[in-house]
């Protein structure tokens, strides 16, 4: 059986991977190019890093990967002549081939933030800007993307494509943008971060509750965006927001995996540093004048983390922020949280109504958070058989297994409270 890699080695290629894309594209400004040869260069380290050990220079060593599969590509694919005349023209051939075995030199500074910028391409419209980052610096599939966006798989790989050639067709490359550019780019990249970090504390798919390492790169590259845009104060609002939510990592799972929602956690084993951290940037975010949609959502989170239980949440305030949320941003995800706050604080009754409004949002209708938000409310209001329906209905339509075995559960413990009652 063929060595793998070490859970640190992946760690390493996943980290460099944005990096290596960010040197080919300023190099030869091809995207579909440039990121097919890393990902064979991805795949080139997967195989012999196990055999040959990881290199010195693993950065330089996948560019220079990279740059001899561009090259081949180019010379050996009649088919793609543009993509030939694109590439080849912008460097000769010689010079590629001095660059490929130069590239332990590389230079080694962080490009992430740099590659998120690029990639919030002008040619592109602002969804597509975000699903095209998301892709190719979070590392995120169609199928991750497609659900973050409520659309069919299908419908987001089109949009993948689409973005691609409108950047092919724009002739504009990849340059690196201006300071006034990064302002113009600037809510596509919190949006993607914002969904990167989304992704990895409450996985759409696969067999864990979290992605810890999407978790806590969208907060390395946040904080590196408050270091480069220290005035921004939606910034400011969305490292907080993620570092108020993150606080609670270690009170989601149990022993076995399994999800613990919000209101079992053991709030004690919340992580009080991050809470404070978390809050001190709201605090400076908010004093800098007009909240941002960011800065709402973390002064809710700052709010469920500074009660001791559900209970004693300040519901009335979260639903008014929800409201003030709703007039900037009226998606489905945010209507459905606000029916839940508008549950607690004024009945169930009146957050399943809420709830009915939204059921012929096509993005929601077979979306499972919505069934399982009316099982919640169903079971509050203490109609346990219509919420043991729509929990099992939330189970099949979900594609989490740690959220789909939770949902199953819980429903079983209600048939069997009923049969008890």
């Amino acid at each position: 059986m063929r060595p793998a890699l070490d859970h640190a080695a992946q760690d390493l290629l996943r980290d460099l991977a944005p990096a290596v894309l960010g040197t080919l594209l300023r190099r030869y400004r091809d995207f579909a190019g440039c990121e097919d040869a890393v990902q064979e260069a991805l795949i080139a380290a997967a195989s012999q890093w196990p055999v040959q050990g990881v290199p010195d220079r693993p950065k330089g060593w996948l560019v220079t990967v990279a740059t001899r599969r561009l090259t081949d590509q180019v010379r050996a694919d009649t088919a793609r002549r543009l993509r030939e005349q694109l590439v080849v023209s912008l460097v000769p051939a010689d010079e590629q081939i001095a660059f490929a075995a130069d590239a332990e030199g590389v230079d080694e500074r962080d490009e992430t933030l740099d590659l998120y910028f690029t990639c919030c391409h002008p040619a592109l419209s602002p969804a597509s800007q975000v699903a095209l980052t998301l892709r190719a610096v979070g590392g995120l599939t169609t199928a991750e993307i497609a659900r973050a966006f409520l659309v069919p798989e299908a419908t987001m790989a089109q949009r993948l494509s689409r973005a691609k050639q409108a950047i092919k067709a724009a002739g504009q490359g990849f340059p690196t943008p201006a300071p006034h550019d990064r302002r113009a780019r600037l809510p596509a990249v919190l949006h993607v971060i914002y969904l990167i970090f989304s992704e990895g504390y409450a996985a759409s798919s696969g067999d864990h509750v979290m992605r810890v390492e999407l978790t806590a790169e969208a907060i390395r590259v946040a904080r590196q965006l408050t270091l480069l845009l220290p005035e921004e104060a939606e910034v400011m609002g969305l490292l907080a927001l993620m570092l108020l939510t993150d606080a609670r990592r270690a009170a989601r799972t149990g022993a076995n995996g399994e999800l613990i929602p919000l209101d079992e956690q053991d709030r004690s084993t919340w992580d009080r540093a991050a809470i404070r951290e978390g809050e001190h940037l709201l605090q400076q975010a908010l004093a800098r004048g007009a909240a941002g949609p960011y800065q709402i959502q973390a002064a809710i989170a700052a709010l469920h983390d500074e009660a001791p239980d559900t209970d004693e949440t300040d519901w009335q305030q979260i639903l008014v922020l929800y409201g003030l949320l709703r007039r900037m941003n009226d998606g489905p995800m945010v209507r459905l949280s606000e029916a839940i706050a508008l549950a607690m604080v004024e009945g169930p009754a009146a957050g399943l109504a809420a709830l009915d409004g939204l059921a012929s949002d096509p993005r929601l209708t077979h979306h499972h958070r919505l069934d399982a938000a009316r099982g919640h409310l169903l079971e509050r209001a203490g109609d346990r058989h219509s919420a043991i329906a729509h929990f099992r209905r939330a189970a099949q339509r979900t594609t989490s297994t740690p959220e789909r075995h939770y949902l199953l559960l819980h429903a079983a413990r209600l048939g069997e409270a009923e049969t008890c009652s």
